[in-house]
């Protein structure tokens, strides 16, 4: 399971980066292997986003057993001066209202996990 499923041609309206952050919020206790799976990267690119994450101060991480735990810090601002203001938690919390209407699950008011 270390390739890539299905490649995309061309640019999308999310980042990778967004993508594994999404992946992330959904399960905090997820593998690296079924982040990459789910979100069409490599294993090695989803290493390096984790890393490009933690770095910038918006993931952080435990070690538990064999496995982490990711812990997504909410407030953080997100970086593109066009999105002044606007919080991981807010994009966060968008996706996953987009995702339940997708789902066909009632609409979620609330705030994403963190």
């Amino acid at each position: 399971m270390g390739g890539v499923v299905e490649t995309h041609a061309g640019w999308t309206f999310l980042t990778s980066h967004a993508r594994v952050l999404a992946a992330i919020a959904e399960d905090h206790r997820t593998r690296i292997r079924d982040i990459a799976a789910r979100c069409r990267l490599t294993e090695r690119a989803v290493q390096k986003i984790i890393s490009d994450l933690e770095e910038a101060g918006y993931l952080t991480h435990t070690r538990e057993g064999r496995t982490n735990a990711y812990r997504i810090v909410p407030g953080t601002i997100l970086r593109h001066p066009a999105e002044a203001g606007m919080t991981v938690e807010a994009l966060l919390s968008a996706l996953a209202q987009h995702d339940a209407q997708r789902d066909g699950q009632p609409r979620s008011t609330g705030s994403a996990p963190s």
